[in-house]
């Protein structure tokens, strides 16, 4: 009898309605990555760093597009996502999740959030709740990392 878990249905994929609203969803991404990447230039911060905070922030992009319960866009982020993402998604499926990668996220949220709130995607509230986020579980995300 074959074994159910490995059922060929399973390793499907997304069906082609879903694939297709994950890609428009990861596309409504990149005007905001765009505006924030202006931003950081306009700040004054180095090519380097302007890198890193948009890679760091398309990569959230992506895993709440195709792997936050439930999908969500970029625009709808909230703690629970940064939570969700730094706790246990990074530091299990990024390959380069180690110490000095996890403290780089905490400065690319801490930019990005308030950058978002000043371009009127999300809420003071919102803001308010990552930064928290950020400053109470920063132990336990890198408790997280640092077993993986």
């Amino acid at each position: 009898m074959p074994n159910a878990c490995l059922s060929g249905d399973l390793f499907a994929g997304p069906t082609p309605s879903l694939a297709r609203s994950n890609r428009q969803d990861l596309r409504s991404a990149e005007p905001i990555l765009a505006r924030f990447q202006n931003w950081l230039e306009q700040s004054g911060v180095t090519k380097k760093t302007i890198k890193n905070h948009t890679d760091n922030i398309a990569f959230f992009a992506e895993y709440l597009v195709y792997y936050d319960t439930p999908l969500k866009r970029l625009d709808a982020a909230h703690s629970g996502d940064v939570y969700g993402f730094l706790s246990d998604w990074f530091p299990r499926k990024a390959l380069w999740a180690n110490t000095t990668n996890m403290k780089a996220y905490f400065a690319s949220f801490k930019k990005f959030f308030p950058w978002m709130e000043t371009a009127g995607y999300v809420s003071t509230e919102t803001v308010a709740d990552v930064l928290t986020t950020l400053k109470e579980d920063r132990s336990a995300f890198l408790a997280a990392v640092a077993e993986c």
